[in-house]
């Protein structure tokens, strides 16, 4: 599928990896309909000042109004509800897809998961088919059931809707304005704090920059199918909490400390052949990205 020309609607338009890809998408030539709350009068300013188009919907409450219901080629859902509420939780995450896609009825439909769907399994790489568990239980404990819940609603809607769909399993996300988790890792550095890390030593995980979500994107909407297709979406190369902290602290001369914790997520590491035969390996290495990361942050922290 290029991606130029369609008319494509993004939910979750607020958040760290949909906004950007949004704003991508728009500058492509795309008629790009960002959906969601806008409590943020900063984020929606910043979406339109990027020729996104700003539809205020409300997922909780079913309110879909604002969104075109034909003439859409692409939804890419990114909406997610983190209030531990298990009510509002399953309510957005999980039943919202399938309202979205009775709703609009595109051409394809991109459902952005999680790598946080799967039962942690060590430093073993994890492929599509492995088994699924309560991986985040211990930081926020709707999240990976209402991720499961999300996709089985998207397989019948699928089918129900005639809607070819990609179920995409996002792994560590980073880059962009937001910068992702190795940014708030930056951060606590930055405030003397120590970083959390698993037992089970290193905390490994396959992050993804940004430039790489956004150059996917057409790929994963091209393999769509009514079968929907699930595949990991991560970084060609697996690293740790411990490394990246590393590497960080090699760069700005600020020295990481790490505190093991029960609190903490296990490894991630994720199987990306599956995605490599569908878009490609991924291009942004992860020392390049994170110096990226950096200097999009404050470049006078870099001295190395």
């Amino acid at each position: 599928m290029t991606l130029e020309g369609k008319r494509i609607v993004v939910t979750g338009a607020t958040g760290q990896v949909a906004g950007p890809l949004a704003e991508s998408l728009a500058a492509a030539g795309n008629e790009v309909i960002a959906a969601a709350r806008f409590s943020d009068a900063a984020a929606k300013e910043r979406l339109e000042s990027a020729g996104v188009t700003c539809a205020t919907v409300d997922l909780q409450n079913g309110d879909l109004s604002a969104l075109p219901r034909e003439g859409v080629d692409a939804v890419l859902n990114f909406a997610v509800s983190k209030t531990q509420r298990w009510d509002i939780d399953l309510r957005v995450t999980a039943e919202a897809p399938g309202d979205l896609m009775a709703w609009c009825r595109p051409e394809r439909f991109l459902h952005c998961s999680t790598t946080g769907v799967y039962k942690p399994k060590g430093h073993e790489p994890i492929t599509e088919k492995d088994a699924l568990g309560d991986n985040h239980a211990v930081l926020m404990p709707t999240y990976s059931i209402a991720k499961i819940a999300a996709e089985t609603v998207v397989r019948f809607a699928s089918r129900q809707f005639g809607v070819p769909t990609t179920i995409a399993r996002l792994n560590v996300p980073y880059g962009g304005p937001a910068g992702g988790w190795p940014l708030f890792h930056l951060l606590m550095m930055q405030g003397g704090m120590a970083i959390p890390v698993h037992a089970d030593a290193p905390s490994t995980y396959c992050p993804i920059h940004q430039d790489d979500i956004d150059a996917s994107v057409p790929a994963l909407l091209d393999a769509a199918s009514l079968d929907p297709t699930v595949v990991n979406w991560g970084g060609s190369e697996a690293v740790s909490v411990e490394e990246w902290c590393t590497y960080l602290g090699d760069l700005t001369g600020i020295e990481p400390t790490f505190e093991t914790s029960a609190d903490t997520l296990e490894s991630v590491i994720v199987d990306t052949t599956k995605m490599a035969s569908i878009t490609g390996p991924t291009t942004v290495g992860w020392q390049d990205g994170f110096r990226r990361l950096v200097e999009a942050h404050d470049p006078s922290l870099l001295v190395g």
